[in-house]
C-alpha cells in the first residue's frame, strides 16, 4: 500500500469514528500528517509504512506540540522492520505512542483498547494490583503460595500488587488461576503515561534568526513563543493569561506560504486555535482564516489584545466577505 493511500484509509477510518479531520499537512518537513478531533480528545497523527522513518526529533516535536495544544501525539503504521505491527499492542517511538491501523480501529471505532504494550524485554500488560490482591486473599493463598504457581519471587507478586505490570505470560496465568481479568487496558489518549514513563517534555528548539523579530514582538505582547522545526507553522504562541493559542507562520507571501497558511486555518479549526502568518506585503486580509498581518503593521501592535482584535476582524472579515 502507498502511504498516500494509508493515509487516506487512516484519515476516513478517523472521520468514521467521529472525529473531525484537518486538511493532510502535504509540506515538508512535517511532524504530523492531520490533527483529528472529537470531543475534547484532540489527536495529532503521523501515518506512515515502516515506523522506522520515525526519528527523535520528529518524536520530540510531537511530544511538544502535544503539551501546547493540549492533544495526544500518535504514530500509526504498518511495520517495523520487516515485521507488521501486532494487533492490539501499543508500541512506543521516542515517547509517541505508536498503533496499527488494526488497533487504531479498535480503539476508534469499536471502542476497544489495546490491553498489551511492547517495552524491552516484550510484551506486557496492566495488572490492576488491588483486584490481584482481593482474588489472592479470597482464595486464602500467601503471597509465596501464588509466587510458587506462577514460577516467581514472592517479591515479584508483591510488586504486581503494589501496581508493576506484567509480562503477557504471567498475566495469562493469573487469569486462568482466578478465572478473571485482572489487566486494565493502555490509556493512549492519554499518552499512556500508566505503562510509559517518559522524559519531561523536549525543550523548545530555538527560533530561526528570520524568525527573530517576530517572536520578539510575540513575546512583548504577553505570548510565551514556542518554536518549531518540522511543522505548517513557525510558533505555537501560548497568551500568559491563558486565553488561547495561536499558530504562527512568517516569510514573503509566496504560492507556498499561501499553501501553508491554508493548512494552518485547518489545523487551527481542529485544534481550537488561531493563525496568523507574517507577510512583507499583504494584499489581502486573510487566507481561508488564516489573518495576515504585514511586518511593519504586526510591530506597532503593543499587547496581546491588539493582536487577538486584528486576527478576530481579519478572520470575521473572510467569513463575511
Amino acid at each position: 500500500m502507498s502511504r498516500s493511500a494509508l493515509v487516506g484509509n487512516v484519515t476516513a477510518m478517523l472521520e468514521d469514528a467521529g472525529f473531525v479531520v484537518s486538511d493532510r499537512c502535504a509540506i515538508r518537513p512535517k511532524s504530523f500528517d492531520v490533527a483529528a478531533r472529537r470531543g475534547d480528545n484532540l489527536l495529532l497523527v503521523k501515518i506512515l509504512g515502516n515506523i522506522d522513518a520515525f526519528n527523535e526529533e520528529t518524536g520530540h516535536e510531537m511530544r511538544r506540540l502535544g503539551t501546547y495544544l493540549q492533544a495526544t501525539p500518535l504514530v500509526i503504521g504498518l511495520r517495523s522492520r520487516d515485521e507488521d505491527l501486532k494487533p492490539d499492542v501499543t508500541y512506543f517511538r521516542h515517547g509517541v505512542p505508536v498503533l496499527s491501523p488494526d488497533t487504531a480501529y479498535n480503539l476508534f471505532i469499536e471502542d476497544v483498547p489495546p490491553l498489551i504494550y511492547a517495552a524491552p524485554g516484550g510484551l506486557y500488560v496492566n495488572i490492576d494490583g488491588d483486584l490481584l490482591a482481593d482474588e489472592r486473599e479470597d482464595r486464602e493463598l500467601s503471597l509465596g503460595q501464588l509466587a510458587s504457581q506462577l514460577g516467581v519471587s514472592r517479591r515479584t507478586v508483591s510488586k504486581y500488587e503494589d501496581g508493576m505490570n506484567a509480562s503477557v505470560e504471567i498475566a495469562m496465568a493469573l487469569e486462568d488461576l482466578f478465572d478473571a481479568s485482572l489487566t486494565s487496558p493502555v490509556d493512549v489518549l492519554e499518552g499512556a503515561d500508566d505503562v510509559h514513563e517518559s522524559e519531561s517534555t523536549p525543550e523548545d528548539p530555538d527560533a530561526d534568526p528570520t524568525d527573530e523579530r517576530v517572536v520578539a514582538v510575540f513575546t512583548r505582547a504577553g505570548y510565551r513563543v514556542h518554536p518549531t522545526v518540522r511543522s505548517p507553522f513557525k510558533a505555537v504562541s501560548e497568551d500568559e493569561d491563558d486565553s488561547g493559542v495561536v499558530l504562527t507562520g512568517h516569510s514573503k507571501f509566496t504560492e507556498a506560504a499561501e499553501k501553508r497558511a491554508r493548512i494552518m486555518s485547518s489545523i487551527g479549526q481542529v485544534t481550537r486555535s488561531q493563525s496568523v502568518y507574517v507577510v512583507d506585503r499583504a494584499k489581502r486580509d486573510s487566507v481561508d482564516g488564516t489573518a495576515l498581518v504585514e511586518r511593519e503593521e504586526l510591530e506597532e501592535l503593543r499587547d496581546a489584545d491588539d493582536l487577538r482584535a486584528v486576527i478576530r476582524e481579519r478572520a470575521e472579515h473572510e467569513e463575511a466577505a
